[in-house]
């Protein structure tokens, strides 16, 4: 069976612009793929060309199993796309809107009701669903945008920042959604996200992109295990050359250093290596006003592999180029 989605040596140029340039990826059926880069990095071109809604320049994609140039009908037949900015008629009630989305997809008179009312169930909108749009809070917009594009029962979904301006409570909403969808279903979920949390949390593996080019791939545990180890941070008097060395024999620990207050030490995990560093502090009588873990996160990877922050806008004016969707019918959506 082949990867849900699948790119070589994936280009998209716009004039000198190498917006994509090169991308190789493989994403496996029935797995939650992060996406994630800078601003202008390539992102939203590379979703809108697995998604037909841009061209190639060179190279190749498939998404479920279909070529995005030669078979774009079937590629959009068989995936759902919530983009970033929802689209969704206001003066709809949240029911009539997917019955309308229903239709538009191929569903029966009948089916469409029940389709509906299947996704009403899934995404929580049932006290709300014969409301209309325009009440809805931004969190309750972006469930039914979610459900709008699981309409045709697609089998690969693109989420693009569907968390985006959310509260905590919605936003976690949304991710226990988006597992739902990968445990009941099945389904292969493209999610891009300015959240590293986000992906941290619900990816089982993430890409980043910068300017155009994949520079790192791998679980999120396995990413972070390549930028360093975890901190142990001890507010203790009397650090020592001596008292740190003698913490490089605990097993595990990869060095110490005194820091302003207490002593900082390094080791593969943190939570394993405690209590033997405590051990060492009370044998030598030594009290510990605080202990801390800390581990590295994906903010850490993406500040080692792209060299800014998370968030940091670095479009340039260059940034990702949009273009208009085509009919909801389809199964794109803008």
């Amino acid at each position: 069976m082949s990867d849900a989605v699948e790119t070589v040596a994936l280009r998209r140029h716009f004039g000198a612009f190498k917006a994509v340039d090169g991308v190789d990826l493989a994403v496996t059926r029935g797995e939650i793929f992060g996406f994630l880069g800078p601003n202008g990095a390539g992102k939203t071109t590379t979703v809108r060309v697995l998604t037909t809604l841009l061209g190639p320049t060179s190279g190749s994609a498939r998404v479920a199993g279909y070529d995005v140039v030669s078979q774009g009908a079937a590629v959009r037949a068989s995936i759902g796309v919530a983009l970033q900015e929802a689209g969704l008629d206001g003066l709809a009630t949240g029911r009539e809107l997917l019955r309308l989305h229903g239709r538009l997809a191929g569903l029966s008179r009948g089916d469409a009701p029940r389709r509906a009312a299947e996704l009403i169930e899934l995404v929580g909108l049932a006290e709300a669903a014969d409301r209309r749009v325009m009440t809805y809070s931004g969190g309750m917009k972006r469930r039914l945008d979610l459900a709008a594009a699981l309409v045709h029962r697609p089998t690969v979904l693109f989420l693009d920042e569907p968390t985006t301006g959310l509260d905590p409570a919605s936003r976690a909403i949304i991710w226990e959604q988006v597992r739902t969808l990968r445990s009941q279903d099945g389904v292969t979920v493209f999610l891009t996200t300015q959240y590293l949390e986000e992906a941290d949390v619900l990816a089982d593996r993430v890409a980043i992109i910068d300017r155009g080019v994949i520079v790192a791939e791998g679980s999120p545990a396995a990413l972070k295990a390549k930028v360093g180890t975890d901190v142990i941070r001890l507010e203790v008097d009397g650090a020592t050359a001596e008292l740190c060395a003698a913490f490089t024999s605990v097993p595990g620990v990869t060095g110490a250093e005194a820091a302003e207050g207490g002593v900082v030490v390094h080791a593969a995990d943190g939570g394993a290596a405690l209590p033997a560093v405590l051990g060492i502090l009370g044998g030598r009588g030594l009290a510990v006003g605080r202990a801390s873990v800390s581990s590295p996160t994906l903010d850490d990877v993406f500040l080692a592999v792209t060299g800014r922050p998370a968030g940091h806008d670095d479009t340039d004016g260059a940034a990702d180029v949009r273009a208009p969707a085509p009919h909801p019918a389809g199964g794109v959506r803008s």
